[in-house]
């Protein structure tokens, strides 16, 4: 039985960042809004198994460790053991009051949701199934495809086996593992084996390329890897599976190079796949690529006009910050048909390790391939009064400047809060402007505070000057 619905002005299909950022969008100027949602709650992945659960595991995982190293706490040292599932539940508490408030954002702008998922009929209808209830068919003039992705899964590995687990499936994992080998070192598998490596438990990182993290400054990976090791980490360059041997007890990553890795558990961490499968695409004439990802232009539109994507489902960046304003820009289209379009060369990348990364602008590497004539100034956070305060002396602030103009090029930066501490520069850069080092030595910054470390990078830089 097929229950027809309403027709609305926007559907959008998925409620991660990407579908809320449209939906709002949408609703604010005055359009008819609906969202399918097959989960059973609001917020998508990103809520629920990646993006806000991670982050929220791996503060728990530093402060865990923190008290376990700081000398004012020894007195509750030796009663401080806490598990991983443990540790775990404290996410629970996030993802519920981020559910509870993205659910009050919808509400309030009368934006109903419909479980269930969804498939193409034709350009403008929309099928819904979910168990138990009649599979509705909706209308809409423009759709925004807003489905997300998943890890990908190597149809050679059988991730039934409670050894074997993705960067989704370990967030439910119910023991403490002694070891576990993490397969792939991009932003998650880097991730999982710095908040692993705090929680004491032993961690193999294995990496398919030669460094870690390929695409960002060099003296940042270079220091992340140095850490990681500290850590104890085993990071094994340029080593590819050939096979996975799954036991009772243990597990076996044999590689191609002929070594063999014994672990607790394997965490694959390596790619991820649009969520298109279950679209019926090809009802509409449309086609995902090898990854399950639609190319869009830069309005956001498919290569049918009514039907826009946003999100992990058109690949890069693959942010949840750049999804959201992916889902305003594309609604902010349906709307007046016009719309901004995102500035990929200041938006910044976090990554949280332990400590974290964070960077915006050109890398060194880049700069030089390119021919254009730069300089550096560092900033080291042992050096600052408040990193020795808060104890968190590991880290750097790194600023990459045109030498004729003084234009930040590029700004780098590891160690504790450089998320946060990375968007003072990134306003500065999009100020736009010669001369923006310069800014940060007139400035007079907090002290002490950790953003004073601009002034101490720029004052660096530009002792380098010739």
């Amino acid at each position: 039985m097929v229950k027809r619905s309403s027709h609305y002005d926007v559907l959008v299909i998925g409620s991660g960042p990407g579908g809320e950022g449209a939906a709002m969008m949408a609703a604010k100027n005055r359009k008819t809004v609906a969202v399918v949602e097959r989960y059973i709650d609001v917020g998508g992945g990103c809520t629920h198994w990646g993006t806000i659960p991670s982050k929220a595991l791996r503060h728990a995982a530093r402060r865990y460790s923190e008290i376990r190293r700081e000398p004012l706490y020894q007195q509750f040292r030796k009663d401080l053991h806490l598990t991983y599932p443990e540790i775990l539940r404290n996410a629970d508490g996030v993802v519920s009051r981020q559910v509870a408030l993205r659910r009050g954002y919808y509400e309030r702008n009368h934006v109903p949701l419909i479980e269930g998922t969804a498939r193409f009929v034709d350009v403008q209808t929309i099928e819904v199934s979910a168990p138990g209830v009649p599979t509705q068919r909706i209308t809409a003039d423009s759709i925004v495809l807003a489905t997300g992705s998943r890890p990908y899964r190597p149809p050679e590995l059988d991730f039934s086996h409670p050894r074997i687990h993705d960067s989704d499936t370990i967030l439910q994992c119910e023991e403490h593992p002694r070891s576990i080998t993490v397969y792939g070192a991009g932003v998650i598998g880097s991730e999982y084996a710095s908040i692993f490596s705090h929680l004491g438990i032993r961690v193999n990182l294995v990496n398919t390329q030669s460094r870690l993290l390929s695409y960002m400054d060099d003296e940042i990976t270079e220091a992340l890897s140095y850490h990681l090791r500290d850590r104890g980490v085993n990071i094994r360059h340029n080593e590819r599976m050939a096979r996975v041997e799954a036991r009772d007890h243990d597990v076996v990553l044999h590689l191609e190079s002929g070594r063999r890795i014994k672990s607790d558990y394997l965490l694959w961490a390596n790619g991820r796949t649009g969520n298109t499968d279950s679209l019926d695409l090809a009802a509409v004439g449309l086609q995902a690529d090898g990854r399950g990802q639609l190319k869009v232009n830069e309005q956001h539109q498919t290569d049918v006009p009514s039907i826009y994507a946003v999100g992990d489902v058109i690949g890069f960046p693959a942010l949840a910050s750049s999804a959201y304003d992916q889902g305003r820009f594309a609604a902010g289209h349906i709307v007046s048909g016009e719309a901004r379009s995102l500035r990929f060369d200041l938006m910044p990348t976090g990554i949280y390790t332990i400590p974290e990364i964070s960077s915006v602008g050109k890398t060194e590497r880049e700069l030089a391939e390119e021919g254009v004539p730069f300089e550096i100034g560092h900033a080291f956070f042992k050096h600052l009064a408040r990193a020795q305060m808060v104890g968190e002396t590991v880290g750097m602030l790194k600023l990459i400047f045109h030498v004729d103009t003084l234009e930040i090029l590029g700004i780098h930066c590891f160690g504790e809060a450089a998320s946060e501490i990375v968007h003072i520069g990134q306003t500065v850069m999009a100020r736009g402007g010669e001369r923006q080092l310069q800014h940060f030595i007139d400035t007079t910054f907090n002290y002490p505070t950790m953003a004073e470390a601009y002034r101490v990078a720029a004052l660096n830089g530009m002792n380098r000057l010739v």
